[in-house]
């Protein structure tokens, strides 16, 4: 397995993130707990891809690839974020 597509998935997580945390202002962790819920989540993201098969290939680094391990990671680190934040504000209450 090929550690970029990795790479990629976690940025794009932390990314995927922070975006859901400034669209989400009352569940937001924070800058460094909305990174660290996307990473989190971006690993995940790909990892569920890659057993759908929809993940970066290990042998090939295509654009397909390289979207589908943007895309997974992204969404995969806004859903972990957001479930995060609301269950943290449910626990707040």
């Amino acid at each position: 397995m090929s550690i970029l597509p990795l790479i990629i998935q976690l940025v794009s997580g932390a990314i995927g993130g922070n975006v859901a945390g400034s669209l989400m202002k009352e569940s937001s962790l924070g800058t460094l707990g909305n990174s660290l819920a996307g990473i989190l989540g971006g690993g995940l993201g790909g990892q569920v891809l890659g057993m759908l098969g929809m993940a970066a290939s290990s042998g090939s680094m295509d654009l397909t690839s390289i979207l589908s391990s943007i895309a997974g990671g992204g969404v995969g680190g806004g859903i972990v974020m957001a479930i995060i934040g609301m269950i943290r504000k449910a626990m707040a209450k």
